[in-house]
């Protein structure tokens, strides 16, 4: 693949940055919106994921991870796929037994999908991410690029920078302050006063 980040100057590389946290994270609630409203019957809207906004982080940190480990083969699409498809299977194997055995949490289970192992990995969601680290290393880091070229230098980061300070404010009330001040969470919040459920 011909690019480089080596290339670009420093306000570029955190305008991408910035995007690289947005849109995996938004498309991966697309996602899983999706399939919670499919695999309920098409009958009622699950909210997914612990935030006010349609973004989860599993997702975006996930992309960060496979990013450092495929770009130097970027020019290797097999490569890209097999090592995407290790790095979140890892990533997703290790975070959800950590969730499961030391917090007691379990946000997913694919033990009724094929080929799982434990509940914790499966076939499908492999595949999902492994296709995911094509699309990051040939569609979203060139547009990326690409989009950082046209778009005023201003402008670029002004739009990353504020957006990925409403997320980390998101997650951060929902992470820290409703522990620490006993306030609703958005699950509560979305369950209780909206048309969605979880």
């Amino acid at each position: 693949m011909k690019y480089s980040i080596r290339e670009l100057e420093t306000w570029q590389k955190i305008g991408i940055a910035c995007g690289i946290m947005i849109i995996p994270g938004f498309i991966g609630w697309l996602i899983e919106f999706w399939f919670a409203f499919w695999d309920n019957g098409m009958q009622d809207l699950y909210w997914r994921g612990g935030n006010f906004l349609p973004w989860i982080n599993m997702y975006s940190i996930g992309s960060f991870l496979i990013l450092a480990c495929t770009y130097r083969f970027r020019d290797k699409p097999l490569k890209v796929l097999l090592i995407s498809l290790l790095v979140a299977g890892t990533f997703e194997l290790t975070t959800g037994f950590i969730f499961d055995k030391v917090f007691g949490i379990r946000y997913w289970n694919y033990k009724n999908e094929i080929l799982n192992f434990h509940g914790y990995v499966c076939l499908l969601s492999l595949s999902g991410f492994a296709v995911g680290g094509l699309f990051l290393n040939y569609m979203l880091m060139p547009f990326l690029i690409k989009l950082s070229k046209k778009i005023p230098k201003k402008i670029f980061l002004t739009v990353g920078i504020t957006l990925v300070s409403l997320i980390l404010i998101d997650e951060i009330y929902n992470l820290v302050f409703t522990n620490l001040f006993n306030l609703p969470d958005a699950l509560d919040i979305y369950s209780e006063y909206t048309f969605f459920k979880y």
